[in-house]
């Protein structure tokens, strides 16, 4: 295919911004040019075509909460690690991700979040996934609530600190994780609203009413819900019970069946419905990966066919594909296509402040697609306009 010619795509099902066309096309450079019914497609010669023989088409995912996969983690700091990660994850429909980092050492954290930064101003290109910007987590969190960050490390909220990130990041940072009942917590919530980063309550011990505390001074998001947060109890809601009665906040979750029961699934799906959560894998480096014992922050976690734990038993992130995870909520819950979209794309871009170029299908936004086959596998991902995945494709392998 010509590195200048247009790109069709035939024949498919098409859940589109507006609506879904049921057979339909898309026109695409880097970004959509053309949206329509089939009956409407005229074919150019400075064109290529692919038929979709009927395959859906949505738009592509957004993952903003994703360590590392395919061996390579953030923290590695290299830009080689970015480099494979944006590359395996378009395999999973993933073509937009926040690099998130973990608890560790302030220059450890700067390094990491320089090569980022460094890594999207020089190294992205079309055709894999992007790197959207960075997810801070850790180490302003509770030392009760830590899962799997490491408690050496872990440190008061910190203005200071934080600023000295951001310039590191050269502005990149776009999410913090953070304990706002911690001391200091309301101040940094507050700083990071007021210069346009996400504040995200998460691996925190807050009551009901202090998560409220936080949420006026500025928390908007929450950390995967039910992990790493004071859980429901009757007599007090905790964060898990904001998170699920407060409709200013967006709520992360990890479906792969094991951070959160199916049941629990239903339960919050309910409450919060999908114009609130967004889907997101939690990966580390095992992600894609032999079984075996792998790096998290310097610690060492055993990861098998379904889970990574530390030697305490502690969840130790993921190794969930998004595809898994959208498969997964629709089978636990029976949404529909349209909800998973929401959940997988529109509520990220659109917390993101980047709606107007990702998360929904429409002309003149960003060639961003997955194209799904009945079984909800991933037949191909497009990155920008060009060709990221395809399964029949042995040399992506």
């Amino acid at each position: 295919m010509e590195q200048n010619r247009l790109l069709t795509l035939m024949n498919g099902r098409i859940y589109a911004e507006q609506e879904t066309i049921q057979n339909g096309y898309l026109q695409m450079s880097d970004k959509l040019i053309a949206v329509g019914e089939m009956s409407e497609f005229v074919q150019h010669p400075d064109e290529d075509v692919i038929d979709l023989q009927g395959r859906t088409v949505i738009p592509g995912m957004i993952d903003m909460h994703i360590h590392g996969v395919a061996g390579v983690d953030v923290m590695d700091a290299v830009p080689e690690a970015l480099e494979r990660m944006s590359v395996y994850l378009a395999r999973e429909g993933t073509t937009g991700f926040l690099a998130t980092t973990i608890t560790q050492s302030p220059d450890r954290i700067a390094k990491a979040i320089s090569n980022v930064a460094h890594y999207m101003e020089n190294s992205q290109t079309a055709g894999k996934a992007e790197c959207l910007g960075i997810h801070l987590e850790g180490p302003f969190v509770s030392p009760k609530r830590k899962g799997a960050q490491p408690l050496e490390f872990i440190m008061e909220p910190d203005v200071s600190q934080f600023q000295l990130w951001q310039e590191a990041a050269r502005g990149k940072i776009k999410l913090v994780t953070l304990a706002p009942e911690e001391p200091g917590g309301a101040e940094l919530a507050r700083y990071l609203r007021e210069t346009g980063v996400i504040a995200s309550i998460g691996h925190s011990d807050a009551t009901y009413d202090q998560v409220m505390e936080g949420v006026e001074a500025g928390v908007s998001h929450v950390t995967h819900l039910f992990n790493g947060m004071r859980g429901f109890h009757h007599r007090e809601p905790g964060v898990a019970g904001a998170a699920m009665l407060n409709e200013t906040l967006n709520v992360e979750m990890i479906l792969d069946g094991i951070h959160i029961d199916p049941r629990s699934v239903i339960l919050a799906y309910q409450q919060i419905t999908s114009e609130r959560i967004l889907l997101i894998t939690d990966a580390m480096r095992a992600k894609c990966m032999k079984e075996g014992v792998y790096d998290l922050g310097g610690q060492q976690v055993t990861v098998n066919e379904r889970d990574a734990r530390l030697a305490d038993g502690t969840l130790a992130g993921s190794i969930l594909k998004m595809k898994d995870a959208a498969s997964n909520i629709k089978k636990f819950t029976g949404c529909s296509m349209e909800d998973i979209i929401k959940m997988t794309a529109s509520n990220a871009a659109k917390e993101l402040d980047i709606y107007d170029r990702k998360g929904s299908i429409a002309v003149g936004k960003d060639a961003d697609l997955v194209v799904l086959n009945q079984d909800f596998d991933v037949h191909m991902t497009f990155c920008r306009g060009k060709i990221a995945y395809h399964s029949d494709r042995k040399e992506l392998e």
